[in-house]
């Protein structure tokens, strides 16, 4: 630590002042190893700590038997205990509320008399970056028992410990309350994006602009030519699969709003797909012609795209079913990851993962791309596969569509997009106060170990005189031998 402690304070090595313990877990193939919460000796794994909010605890999802810790090298510590996770990642800590063992992803802490739990817990989560950074190992970092007690602690009065542990009770109370209003908002962003999107396919999204509109579907197809049918068009699925609200296989009897119409798909926009040009033929590869992947599309997912991970070449197009897309096309994963949605922000090929609508003039090419956005739930539908979902070409062949007048479909698309921009103002502000809110739990921890939160009392035993009486009791602990059979530890 690189500031000067208050009176009476005094730092040290963990290891001078704590007996740390690792843990173990038995065989897992052994189901007689384990018993349910409650019915053995409790047992932790970091996997419990994740996401866990509260300063004690006292099982974790499986107890061991006696027979799984007597054939481990699990550990059993008392109540009081600092659970520390020591990897996969290092620096959860929790204090036991009971007798409990942990497996080998912990470097625990057993503090001598005289440390309170409460401050040793808050102290351990103000040093997790310190831990961290202490870690080694290529794969994953991890704690040693060396590396954990040469950690540093800053060890005040008992008295002065206490004050400190009640002082951040108060006060952290106060901002997990926050924090936990904060994070409900992701959720009530997501919500409304989703809102947005089905009102805007059901019509109520325009419904004001309709009354001063009269714009309608038939009137814009009035003399419109559908687009020739493809070869393969008499594969098409006969049959009738209900969408969510603007999209069904087959055709539904009524539009949402009056002034829509159903329409097949294939008559408005060009289907097609694409192709993997080979990868063992390096000469298809890093070319200048952007290839979609899945992944390209997850990542921009409900947006346009501009550039790809990986490129082919003319050369890779010309020996593949792959071919050059144009700009505005709509693509929509059809198989591995179902319903990742793009348009296409200039010429691009695609993977045989997507099915391709190219807009003709009576389609706007964004306001389809929020329709299918819209429509994810419905894809799962129009899909086939218990492991993975497929959307085969029969389906998409008789895809209907809620299509509104193309005026509409643009006031749709400005209206989708300026609440969009609205909800991304309002999550890049949640994004900014729960960053605050995390630095802020650091300064209030930090204040509190710098000595600045409670007020010091000069009459308080010095925490020399508490680290001399703990030292010695550790000697007398020594002397008197370690009591290894009977698998537990004290300070």
């Amino acid at each position: 630590m690189n500031h000067e402690l208050p009176t009476g304070w005094v730092e040290v090595e963990i290891g001078e002042i704590a007996t740390v313990v690792g843990g173990g877990t038995p065989k897992a193939n052994e189901p007689d190893n384990f018993l349910e919460p409650g019915k053995g000796t409790a047992w932790l794994t970091p996997a419990d700590l994740s996401g866990y909010k509260q300063k004690e605890i006292g099982h974790g999802k499986r107890d061991l038997s006696e027979k799984g810790l007597n054939s481990s090298s699990a550990v059993l510590m008392p109540k009081g205990a600092l659970l520390f996770s020591s990897r996969a990642p290092i620096g959860y800590v929790a204090i036991a509320s009971n007798e409990i063992s942990t497996n080998q992803g912990f470097k625990s802490f057993v503090f001598a008399d005289g440390v309170y739990p409460s401050y040793a817990f808050y102290y351990l989560k103000s040093i997790k970056s310190l831990a961290e950074e202490r870690g080694s190992g290529s794969t994953f970092k991890e704690l040693s028992g060396a590396a954990a007690k040469k950690l540093p602690f800053i060890l005040p009065p008992t008295s002065e410990q206490i004050g400190i542990a009640d002082k951040l009770d108060r006060i952290l109370a106060r901002v997990n309350a926050a924090q936990a209003r904060l994070d409900k908002i992701p959720a009530l962003i997501k919500r409304f994006r989703q809102s947005v999107l089905t009102a805007a396919t059901s019509g109520e999204l325009t419904q004001e602009w309709r009354n001063s509109n009269s714009f309608t579907t038939n009137e814009m197809l009035d003399g419109y030519e559908p687009l020739p049918k493809p070869s393969r068009y008499q594969t098409r699925n006969l049959g009738f699969i209900p969408g969510v609200i603007a999209t069904a296989v087959g055709m539904p009897d009524e539009p949402p709003v009056s002034a829509w119409k159903w329409v097949p798909l294939i008559d408005v926009a060009e289907m097609g797909s694409g192709h993997t040009p080979s990868r063992s033929n390096s000469e298809y590869w890093d070319g200048d012609i952007c290839w979609v992947g899945i992944k390209d599309a997850r990542e921009h997912h409900g947006g346009t795209i501009y550039d790809t991970i990986q490129k082919t070449n003319s050369l890779g197009l010309e020996n593949s079913a792959a071919r050059l897309l144009p700009e505005n096309t709509i693509c929509i994963s059809r198989t591995a990851s179902v319903g990742y949605v793009v348009r296409l922000g200039q010429p691009m090929a695609t993977s045989q993962d997507f099915v391709t609508w190219t807009p003709t003039e009576v389609i706007d090419p964004d306001w389809l791309k929020w329709l299918f956005v819209s429509e994810r739930e419905a894809l799962f539908k129009f899909g086939r596969g218990s492991t993975h979902t497929t959307i085969y070409f029969p389906e998409w062949l008789s895809l209907h569509i809620a299509l509104p007048p193309l005026q509409e479909q643009k006031e749709i698309v400005r209206r989708v997009e300026s609440l969009f921009a609205l909800a991304d103002t309002v999550e890049k502000q949640y994004q900014d106060a729960k960053a605050r809110t995390d630095r802020l739990t650091q300064a209030i921890l930090a204040k509190a170990f710098r000595g600045e939160l409670v007020p010091q009392n000069p009459d308080d035993e010095p925490a020399e005189a508490l680290l001399q009486r703990i030292q010695q009791q550790r000697a007398e602990q020594a002397t008197a031998g370690k009591r290894g059979k009977a698998r537990k530890v004290s300070g």
